[in-house]
């Protein structure tokens, strides 16, 4: 792994739910805004039904709230929901579409996404269909943003985008130091109080997010660090 180039002012973070920016990258965000750089959250969903024995009308609105004082944590203040039905993300033009959109709204030069690998590792666990249709699209996204030909109506062209970095993925090419920002990060996990306690189990957030980004730390030479794997825009 290289370390990720901070040449760059503006990124637009894209995922399919509230808390999965949580589950390591926002340490990295914390990072960046420390920089003075700015960062703005994109979700496809609200996350309606992620929280079983609670109906989504009531999950939906509480973990916007959260998702909010999560990124407020790490320094983000612009979060935009797209409202594609949680746990029914399908990729396709209209995902595009409204992804496109945001992009050409948030104009960055740094795109950051999710893992959209068929499974969590090798012999992992099924990725969560949102995570894949989600990830997969904003790569094309990025790429439709810049084509004026495409969405005409969704604002004007935007060509910016010099790379897109995916989290989480399996087989990272570059790393980012959050020794001096994991607590943030940790902190920014545990807005999510209500998803969390719907998991049930006796989770803890800190000994996860440290010995993940130990973890990648130990091949990245530093304490702590979050692993992204680079694609051209």
């Amino acid at each position: 792994m290289e370390p990720m180039p901070e040449d760059w002012e503006r990124a637009v973070a894209v995922v399919a739910h509230p808390d999965d920016l949580e589950y390591g990258a926002a340490a990295a965000v914390a990072r960046w805004t420390g920089q003075g750089k700015h960062v703005a959250y994109v979700l496809a969903t609200r996350g309606e039904t992620g929280i079983e024995g609670m109906a989504p009308g009531v999950v939906g609105p509480l973990r916007v709230d959260e998702e909010r004082r999560s990124a407020a944590v790490v320094g983000v203040s612009e979060v935009d929901f797209l409202d594609h039905p949680d746990g029914l993300v399908e990729y396709g033009v209209p995902l595009r579409h409204d992804l496109a959109a945001a992009l050409r709204r948030h104009r960055p030069e740094v795109v950051i996404t999710m893992n959209f690998d068929l499974t969590w590792g090798e012999e992992g666990p099924v990725n969560h269909a949102d995570h894949r249709a989600v990830g997969l699209a904003t790569l094309d996204a990025c790429r439709d943003a810049a084509n004026s030909w495409l969405f005409p109506d969704a604002g004007p062209a935007w060509n910016g985008i010099k790379a897109i970095y995916v989290a989480a993925s399996g087989d990272p090419t570059h790393f980012v130091d959050t020794t001096a920002t994991i607590e943030a990060g940790i902190a920014s996990l545990r807005e999510h109080k209500a998803y969390l306690d719907g998991l049930g189990g006796d989770f803890d957030p800190g000994e996860f997010l440290r010995d993940m980004a130990g973890f990648v730390g130990l091949g990245a030479g530093c304490e702590y660090a979050v692993g992204l794997r680079r694609y051209s825009a």
